[in-house]
């Protein structure tokens, strides 16, 4: 088992002056905890670092930082909403599954294809459900399914109505796992859509650096 090596190499770490914030550690790679993914089940090397490089590596019980200028301004909190959904697009998915999706919960993270962006073939409905719940105050986030690279919604035409709605959020190079805690920790603070706008744009510990729109 890798376990114990794991587990050691995450207390020499923690010793580290270099240590800040949450991270994984993972096969002796330090990898920050918003921008850490699973990407097998059984390899020793099952986390990688998505869209961003990893922070260090431990080596023979030594710490080898990257990167050194993180914020260590790490602040805890103890409330999530549990309120926000997932719903990863398949082909040929009907709007009734999205309806039911946004009927039950608050917000709802959409893993949509490529680089982002609804379906829009004969007799789908999405369009009229998206305007039906987000009138209501639901928030919708638009991300992608491909591991790397993030989303712009604003490519093709599948994702162009969807940049004129505020209550409709895009990830950009924020990770599915980030998105969603992200969305949990900001609505056990706030519903207002302004305020959850701001929050969800704000960069923590790195996990949004590329927000298209602000070119």
């Amino acid at each position: 088992s890798d376990g114990k090596t794991n587990l050691l190499d995450s207390f020499t770490y923690a010793c580290d002056e270099h240590a800040k914030g949450v991270v994984v550690i993972f096969n002796g790679n330090v990898i920050l905890g918003t921008r850490a993914r699973k990407v097998r089940t059984k390899s020793f090397n099952a986390f990688a670092s998505i869209d961003y490089p990893r922070i260090a590596i431990v080596q023979d019980n030594h710490v080898i930082p990257y990167i050194t200028n993180l914020n260590d301004d790490t602040i805890f909190y103890d409330k999530l909403d549990n309120k926000v959904g997932l719903l990863k697009l398949i082909p040929g998915i009907s709007s009734d599954v999205l309806e039911f999706m946004l009927n039950k919960y608050d917000a709802l993270v959409i893993e949509s294809f490529g680089v982002g962006g609804l379906p829009m073939y004969e007799g789908s409905m999405f369009n009229e459900v998206i305007e039906k719940y987000t009138k209501l105050g639901k928030i919708i986030v638009m991300t992608t399914q491909v591991p790397n690279e993030g989303s712009d919604i604003a490519i093709y035409q599948v994702g162009h109505y969807l940049k004129q709605n505020k209550h409709i959020l895009e990830a950009y190079d924020m990770t599915t796992e980030a998105v969603v805690t992200k969305l949990m920790w900001v609505l056990s603070l706030t519903k207002d859509v302004n305020e959850v706008r701001n929050m969800f744009y704000k960069t923590i510990s790195n996990d949004i650096l590329f927000r298209r729109d602000l070119k």
